[in-house]
């Protein structure tokens, strides 16, 4: 266990959302773990290693140097590496998940005119309210869209999570636009405990009530708030699929850090634990 003191280094010095620690262990149940220079989370016998160096995130060589001290973790049944690049250690029949975060200076560069179009479009009829809870109409909105679209179970594991994280990290904001009636039209979480990086964490919106430029009208006010405590940039997470990416490029934002995501098991399950296994799939 990591004590009070480093934790709030790690979250300090934090380059990608998973060195929030306490987002991670809200949205996870984890415990964290310093491993070299990086920080893991265990949990049952996982280990989620998050392979960006705290000295320097796109440090390959320390990344491999954390991966085998986690190997050497005693019960450890299967890890988990992201970092900025594939761990040599990893079996070839290991498959990876390839991406980048995106990230925005602050201040903002000057948004094009179609993106200024949909700003004022959307000031015009929304409010934007910051708070720190997410309210009834909030939660609604999530729920929404963990039962209406197709999510990763991870991502609709970590949706259901979103109230503990709030309350779990005393840095994060949650910024609404409403109508003139009041009701919820969209609304971003953004993170800003780190000292240099803040990050745009979520971003839901209402596509029945929401005019255009919504989610943009949000993302401004978590950017305003970022230039306000004095960071340097904002991380707007990784670019998911092209929709994703092209909101996050129309703000002019570009690739920072590469993200490669691999798994594998350490050890063959026991055969208790694969008639379990294959007992669960098979359940109605």
């Amino acid at each position: 266990m990591i004590g009070p003191d480093r934790l709030e280094r790690v979250t300090a010095g934090a380059a990608v959302p998973e060195q929030v620690v306490a987002y991670v262990c809200a949205v996870a149940g984890s415990r964290p773990r310093m491993i070299a220079d990086c920080v893991g989370y265990t949990h049952e016998g996982t280990l989620v290693l998050v392979g960006y160096p705290l000295r320097d995130p796109r440090d390959a060589r320390a990344m491999t140097k954390s991966v085998d001290q986690a190997l050497k973790i005693p019960g450890l049944e299967r890890i988990t590496v992201i970092g900025p690049t594939r761990p040599p250690q990893a079996p070839e029949t290991a498959g990876a998940t390839q991406d980048c975060y995106f990230t925005l200076p602050v201040p903002a560069p000057p948004p094009g005119q179609k993106l200024r179009n949909l700003l004022q479009r959307a000031r015009r009829e929304l409010s934007i309210v910051q708070g720190r809870r997410l309210e009834n109409d909030h939660t609604a909105l999530v729920q929404r869209y963990r039962d209406e679209r197709r999510l990763a179970d991870g991502t609709r594991h970590i949706f259901g999570q979103l109230p503990r994280y709030i309350e779990a990290s005393a840095a994060s904001l949650v910024v609404s636009g409403r109508l003139a009636d009041g009701r919820l039209a969209a609304f971003a979480v953004g993170e800003f405990a780190p000292l240099t990086t803040a990050f745009f964490m979520f971003c839901f919106r209402d596509p029945q009530i929401a005019p255009p430029g919504s989610a943009d009208l949000v993302l401004s006010g978590l950017l305003a708030e970022a230039h306000r405590r004095g960071h340097s940039r904002m991380n707007l997470g990784l670019g998911v699929n092209a929709g994703i990416g092209f909101f996050k490029r129309k703000w002019g934002a570009e690739p920072f850090l590469p993200y490669v995501e691999v798994s594998w098991e350490l050890k063959p399950r026991g055969l208790i634990s694969k008639l379990c296994s294959l007992w669960g799939k098979n359940t109605p």
